[in-house]
């Protein structure tokens, strides 16, 4: 009789990153999961004892493999560019191969109980500083804050690919994104404020719609706890609406999902309008999307936050309707790109880049919604859509 693989347990949160990242951590079953790798479910529990124990494994994976990548391809005694080089290639190269299972810690990581997502932030702020120490030594003109906030940029930028897919030859697509990590490594941020201004209220006066504030209710709660955290009976407590009177509005927490992602696409389309109407060059077109993209997203996180992670918990004509408009919006916004010099797919490839930067920056810096904090991420999205492409 055969023996047990050495690396069943690999198989297993390979399989769990790959379904965790196209579905989601709540919309998959351990039983499809342990399917994938050709075993039954209680075999998978032999090595995981629940589900949520699989999900910690699976972000201890994601992280570590590029922790690991990036310790081995540094030479502490090579010139810092090169190190940086390295690095940056190496990163790409352990992205490029585990694509399809890239994009989980990027949205699952809410559904880690704190212990273990602290934990797991620790080995991020080490693989950021794995880029930020040679970085420091190459600029050293630049503050900590702005050397940190530069190695996200170059980590966000190769983490772009795992939300898209785009399809570049890979000896093409490595170009491509070292020379955009490279980009935004040296990149000029606008000076940074000794204090931020404070935050701009979003309160605002209530609708009288019901069914406005029931939008207005769900997509903070969507966009902090996630889709399945939440009941459409919470959404209808918090709206002021009781009992089962959301239904009236909304027949399913589904349908309510779907409004936000209109209500989302329906505000980037009038951007790319209003951006294309005002412009008299593509370049100038494309920066003006960029930078209304920012102001939107810092305004509305929350929305953009369910824009991109909820995606997978749609209806299935929800979702093909939706991915159409998306891909229209990104197309129109690559075409712009496209005109400056860059192929079409290549184009839609620094798009996506660009757009990884407001959600991961903007985490950063906890959506401070200023100005300054605008301008400098505006300054890093130019640098991935007209910036050096090859190294």
């Amino acid at each position: 009789m055969a023996g047990r693989p050495k690396d069943r347990k690999a198989q297993i949160v390979r399989a769990a990153a790959r379904a965790f990242s196209d579905r989601g951590y709540h919309a998959v079953g351990v039983d499809e999961i342990a399917a994938e790798v050709g075993i039954s479910g209680p075999a998978l529990y032999r090595h995981f004892a629940n589900k949520y124990a699989l999900l910690v494994a699976t972000a201890e994976y994601t992280v570590e493999a590029l922790v690991t990548a990036a310790r081995v391809a540094d030479d502490p005694d090579r010139p810092a560019a090169e190190r940086l080089r390295a690095i940056t290639d190496a990163l790409i190269e352990t992205t490029i191969g585990k694509r399809a299972e890239g994009a989980f810690y990027r949205w699952e990581r809410r559904y880690l109980q704190p212990p273990d997502r602290k934990r797991i932030r620790a080995s991020y702020d080490a693989l950021n500083a794995a880029i930020a120490e040679p970085l420091a030594v190459l600029r050293p003109e630049l503050s900590d804050a702005d050397t940190a906030m530069l190695a996200a940029a170059a980590l966000s930028v190769v983490g772009s690919i795992s939300a898209h897919r785009t399809r570049l030859p890979a000896a093409a697509l490595r170009a491509l994104l070292g020379g955009l990590c490279w980009s935004v490594l040296t990149a000029e941020l606008p000076p940074a404020r000794a204090k931020s201004l404070p935050r701009r209220s979003e309160r605002g006066l209530p609708s009288i719609s019901k069914r406005e504030r029931l939008l207005a209710q769900a997509i903070p709660m969507f966009g902090q706890r996630g889709f399945y955290e939440v009941s459409i009976e919470e959404i209808g407590a918090a709206a002021g609406l009781t009992g089962s009177s959301a239904y009236r509005y909304f027949p399913s927490k589904a349908a309510l999902l779907a409004a936000a992602f209109h209500r989302a696409g329906d505000r980037v389309l009038l951007i790319i309008t209003d951006a294309l109407a005002e412009s008299s060059s593509p370049r100038q077109a494309a920066l003006r999307i960029a930078e209304r993209y920012t102001a939107l997203a810092f305004a509305a996180p929350d929305l953009i936050n369910i824009y991109f992670a909820e995606f997978a918990n749609l209806l299935e004509r929800d979702r093909i309707e939706l991915r159409e408009r998306q891909r229209q919006n990104v197309n129109e916004w690559a075409h712009l790109v496209c005109q400056v010099g860059s192929a079409q797919t290549e184009a839609v490839c620094r798009v996506h880049a660009a757009l990884a930067l407001v959600v991961d920056i903007g985490r950063l810096v906890n959506f401070d919604d200023t100005d300054e904090q605008r301008s400098r991420i505006h300054t890093l999205m130019e640098s991935v859509l007209f910036g050096r492409g090859k190294v």
